[in-house]
């Protein structure tokens, strides 16, 4: 079984004291470039390979920090107090085109996913992305055969209270682990059953069956949401008592608050990370009263390519 050794150097692994504070992680868009982008027919998003083109050299950085850096960054911003959503939307589309290539949120096939409490609940076989509950630290589609490499939220509106976004890092992750629980790493290399939250076509299994770590030989990928692995569980094979006891190291540390950097969007304010090794928590919130006003954010997830 190929692991990751127990060395890895910064930039790439980071705790909350080294990753630095936002202004170090975020990159200011020039309105020049918006409104580039907002160049074309916003209702034919696809057709506008050209202006992509034109627009992808002053994404660079992000794309670097993105593979090679933090794995996660902040673009300010969107200007949506004096543009309509459907032109947020597509400016925000044309920047992930700029980082990667969007790919399918679910078995409808949307690309652009509205992140925002529906009143449904988890426990009723809802995706976390459509309550208010804490989402716990994850990876995004744990459950595909494919996840996303990219994940990219455009916030709209926050909410009354909570709903922040939390990082942590799967390398500094796993090199904690190594340290102090080595024992349990075999465990986390092996398959877990994920469940998939319905999102699955007829005649695929309904159950994912892959590794919390996988290393390439180049790049660590991380596979995990507790929640789907015990739900996964409960339908499949029961929990052994080593997957138990490795799950619940992992929580432990992906918990401590040295761990993890904490912030909250503005409106208009772009957070991209690495899906591979950022996990990623979105706290509990309470939401406005008022539908016009409540915590609505924008999904995307890419694959890469596009250089």
């Amino acid at each position: 079984m190929l692991t990751l050794g127990n060395q890895v150097d910064p930039p790439t692994a980071w705790r909350s004291a080294d990753a630095g504070k936002a202004k170090d992680w975020t990159i200011t868009l020039s309105p020049d470039l918006v409104e580039s982008l907002l160049g074309g027919t916003d209702e034919e998003l696809d057709r506008a390979a050209d202006l992509i083109a034109s627009c992808r050299s002053a994404l660079k950085p992000a794309r670097e920090q993105l593979n090679s850096g933090r794995g996660f960054i902040l673009l300010d911003r969107i200007p949506v107090e004096r543009l309509s959503k459907q032109a947020c939307r597509c400016v925000y589309w044309r920047i992930g085109q700029c980082l990667g290539i969007p790919i399918e949120q679910n078995i409808e096939g949307t690309m652009l996913y509205d992140v925002r409490d529906t009143g449904q609940s988890v426990g009723e076989g809802a995706r976390f992305s459509v309550t208010s509950a804490e989402s716990s630290f994850h990876t995004d589609a744990a459950f595909a055969e494919v996840p996303p490499e990219f994940v990219g939220l455009l916030s709209f509106c926050g909410a009354v209270s909570g709903g922040e976004s939390q990082l942590v890092n799967a390398h500094t992750l796993h090199k904690v682990l190594i340290e102090e629980s080595p024992e349990i790493l075999e465990t986390l290399y092996a398959d877990f059953s994920f469940d998939r939250r319905g999102q699955f076509h007829p005649g695929e299994p309904e159950l994912m069956v892959a590794p919390v770590f996988r290393w390439d030989g180049t790049e660590l990928d991380t596979r995990y949401l507790h929640y789907y692995i015990t739900e996964g569980h409960r339908a499949g094979e029961p929990l052994s008592d080593e997957q138990n006891t490795a799950l619940a190291k992992l929580v432990e540390v992906v918990s401590r608050p040295e761990m993890r950097v904490t912030f909250s969007l503005q409106p208009g304010q772009m957070l991209f990370t690495n899906n591979h090794w950022i996990l990623h928590n979105r706290t509990a919130f309470e939401d406005h009263p008022d539908l016009e006003k409540r915590r609505h954010y924008v999904r995307l997830w890419l694959k890469r390519g596009g250089e």
